[in-house]
Parts: C-alpha cells; sequence; structure tokens
C-alpha cells in the first residue's frame, strides 16, 4: 500500500508539471506580469514616506531661488515643465508594464475610452492643486517656507482626509484617523502663533538696529554701496542679487535687511494679514485636490457608464498633470507681463535668456511630480485618508529652512516652544494617520 501510494503521488506531480510545461507563453506572461499597482499597506507606506520626503523638498528649493532675486514667474514656468514629465514618465513605465486586463487596462488603451467623467475629476484635481501651488510660492515670502507649510497642509488633512474618509467608504480606522487629523488642527494653531512670534522678534530687531546710530550709519552705508553696484552689475543679475559688503548672519537684522534687498518679492511694510490669506487659500486648494483624483479613480459617484473601466491612477494623473502644466502656464505668462503683489515685471524673452537657477526650478518640479504620482499609489490602495499622512512634509520643509535659510535663528524662547511643540504635533500626527491605514477591497 506504501508503495502505491508513493506511485500515485509522483504521477500527480509529473502530472502537474506536464501542464505547467505546456501553458502558452501568453498565459505565463499574464500571469506572470500584470501592470504594476500597489496593493500591500507596506508598500503603500513605503510610497508615503517617500512622497513625504520629495514633497517637503521641492518647496525649499523655490524659495531659495526666490530669496536670490529670481522672479517667481521664470521658476514656475520652468517648474511646471518637468512636473508634467514625472507623469508622462509614471504613465509608459508603471503605467504600461506588464499585460492590462479589461477591468484594471494599461495607460495607453485608457486614453481612446469613454471615462470623460473621471477625466473631469482628475483635471479638476489638477487645476486646485496648481493654483494652491502657485498661491503658496508668494506666501512663503510673507510668512516663510516653515509656517506656510504647516497652516496649509494642516487644512488640507482637515478638510481633505474627512472628505476621503467618507469617498473610501470608511475603509480607515476612524477611532484612529480624526485623532490624527486633531493633531493636525492643533498644528495649525501653534503655526499661526509660530509665525506671531517670529513676526514680533523680527520687528524688534529691526527696531533696535534703527535706533542704534552706529547701526543706522552702517545700513545707510550698505544701502548706498548696494546701489552703487546695482548700477554697475545692471538688471542682468537678477538671480544672484547684490551682495553686502559685510557678510550678515542669520537671524540678526542685518541679515533681515540683506535679505530684502536680494529678494524678489519685497515684504517690508507689509501687512502679515497678506501672507496668511494668501497660505488659508492654499491649503483650502490643497484639500480638494485629493479627494477629486479619489473620485476619479474609484467613481464613488457611479458616472462612468455601465463597462467602463476606472481610471488607473497612472491615467488619471497623466490627466491631472495635464490640467495643472495649462493651468500655470496660463497665469504665469499673464504674470510675466501684469505681476502681482509687486513682484518684478518680466517677459517671455526674458524668461528664456534666464538660465540662473533653472537647473533648481526643474528638480523641483521632478520632486514634485513624483511625490503626488507616489502620494496616489500609496492612496489607492491603503485610503486616499491615511495617504494624506504626506501633509507632514513640514517637517522637511522645516528642516530645510532651518539648515539653508536660517528661519528662527536668534528668535526668543517663545517662538522656539511653539516651533517644537508644531513639530511635535506633526510627528505625532503622521504616525496616527499612517497607523489608520486600510485596505482597498
Amino acid at each position: 500500500m506504501v508503495g502505491v501510494h508513493v506511485l500515485r503521488t509522483k504521477e500527480i506531480d509529473f502530472c502537474s508539471i506536464s501542464n505547467l510545461i505546456t501553458l502558452s507563453p501568453e498565459r505565463v506572461l499574464s500571469s506572470g506580469l500584470k501592470m504594476y499597482v500597489v496593493e500591500s499597506k507596506g508598500g503603500a507606506i513605503v510610497c508615503m514616506l517617500l512622497s513625504l520626503f520629495f514633497l517637503g523638498t521641492w518647496p525649499a528649493l523655490l524659495t531659495l531661488l526666490e530669496r536670490r532675486g529670481r522672479y517667481p514667474q521664470h521658476t514656475y514656468l520652468d517648474y511646471t515643465f518637468t512636473n508634467l514629465l514625472a507623469a508622462v514618465i509614471i504613465a509608459f513605465t508603471f503605467g504600461e508594464i506588464g499585460t492590462g486586463t479589461l477591468e484594471k487596462p494599461n495607460f495607453l488603451p485608457q486614453l481612446s475610452q469613454d471615462n470623460w467623467p473621471s477625466v473631469v475629476f482628475a483635471m479638476v484635481g489638477g487645476v486646485v492643486l496648481s493654483i494652491g501651488n502657485l498661491t503658496t510660492q508668494y506666501a512663503w515670502a510673507f510668512v516663510g517656507l516653515s509656517v506656510t507649510e504647516v497652516v496649509s497642509s494642516s487644512i488640507t488633512v482637515v478638510i481633505g482626509t474627512t472628505l476621503n474618509y467618507y469617498l473610501d467608504d470608511k475603509i480607515n480606522k476612524a477611532e484612529i484617523l480624526f485623532p490624527g487629523v486633531g493633531c493636525f488642527l492643533i498644528a495649525v494653531c501653534l503655526g499661526s502663533a509660530v509665525h506671531a512670534s517670529n513676526a514680533a522678534d523680527n520687528k524688534a530687531k529691526l527696531d533696535s538696529y534703527s535706533n542704534d546710530p552706529k547701526d543706522g550709519i552702517r545700513a545707510k552705508a550698505i544701502t548706498d554701496s548696494d546701489q552703487a553696484n546695482t548700477k554697475r552689475v545692471g538688471a542682468n543679475d537678477v538671480e544672484k542679487g547684490v551682495a553686502s559688503t559685510e557678510k550678515a548672519k542669520f537671524g540678526t537684522a542685518l541679515f533681515l535687511i540683506d535679505l530684502e534687498k536680494r529678494r524678489a518679492i519685497k515684504i517690508f511694510g507689509k501687512s502679515t494679514f497678506i501672507g496668511l490669506s494668501l497660505t488659508f487659500f492654499a491649503g483650502v486648494c490643497f484639500s480638494l485636490f485629493s479627494p477629486a483624483f479619489n473620485l476619479a479613480t474609484n467613481d464613488q459617484w457611479h458616472t462612468l457608464k455601465a463597462g467602463v473601466p476606472h481610471l488607473s491612477v497612472y491615467t488619471a494623473f497623466f490627466y491631472f498633470s495635464i490640467s495643472c502644466f495649462v493651468i500655470a502656464m496660463i497665469l504665469n505668462i499673464i504674470f510675466l507681463y501684469h505681476p502681482v503683489l509687486n513682484a518684478p515685471k518680466s517677459s517671455l524673452k526674458a524668461y528664456l535668456n534666464d538660465w540662473n537657477g533653472r537647473g533648481w526650478a526643474l528638480l523641483a518640479g521632478l520632486l514634485c511630480g513624483f511625490g503626488n504620482g507616489l502620494q496616489f499609489m500609496g492612496g489607492q490602495a491603503a485610503g486616499y485618508a491615511a495617504a494624506d499622512a504626506v501633509q507632514a512634509l513640514p517637517l522637511v520643509s522645516t528642516f530645510w529652512g532651518v539648515i539653508l535659510f536660517g528661519e528662527y535663528r536668534r528668535s526668543s524662547r517663545k517662538t522656539y516652544t511653539l516651533l517644537i511643540g508644531m513639530l511635535f504635533m506633526f510627528v505625532v500626527a503622521v504616525g496616527i494617520l499612517m497607523a489608520s491605514s486600510g485596505h482597498r477591497k
């Protein structure tokens, strides 16, 4: 009996091997190579973390260029081209890997399908994101990189995450998710307090500087020297600005004065209300783009005709980025000739000839594009509400703000305490939102 059992086992093994060998190449290929889609919670979290780093870094690059005196219109036009390029790369790589199916077609077949309702949702998301990004470029100058990112990102989470939670049919754990949203809300309040405290610190520095007779004489000498240098250097030295005769230390009144002379957007004498208003408006725009993208890929409102597959993340992101590109081009070309908030006037010819800092602006566009793509890939797997954890990007932006731009250097103890509290709430919030990750069926 034992011998018969062994013989039958061998026969079964042989049959199974024979069946595998006789599979057609197409069948083996289709079963082994499908369109790449992130499906595991672990993969989604990796996407979120990479997205967090990318989305926290690109604003620092644009801020760096503005502080060097490069026209914001020039920078944003450069950024726009590579932002679209990132979406094209993702679509033709991840969106075309393997063999698509009727339920999950690849990128190119979806371009000819009757899926326009979903396409419209994706493009609406791109429009509001583009307007939000454009707004923050000016808010950075008035409020600073750190506070702008804190307030706008927190508003995004409070509004956008709530919308995504219900759109995703509550796949995220509410008892974990909403305490995380509460942490972001606290961070908004702390971020506004940090800005108010830091603005008061800067005002005190400038007041004490101007009241010192020696400092007043030195400031006048620097101003006269800068004016002479400006005449000698000419208008072509926009990117580098005019160096002061003395290297100012981060956080000093002289540093603030020197920065104001070099930067493209002048902020002295402007109300802080302008910067906070821009920041809150940007936050509202950011809170809408993720829910719109969610509707584009999952069709919760059943706008597609029967039998038409949902847009893949890659196809939706392509249309999303197309609308980003178009809106950014239209608005920035208008702003070249009709600038806002006292930004310098320019022209298309001047933009094409301005190569100073162009590489940094192009890199910023790539980082933002891949960051958004990774956020959507993670959101499709674990829920877009959990993917909003990437809105903790101010953790990265604040790091760059302190290291590169000397933000909060020589500030008061009150400002430092508020700053630490703000960052702590972000660390808690990002951990909680990631812990709320679910799994889309």
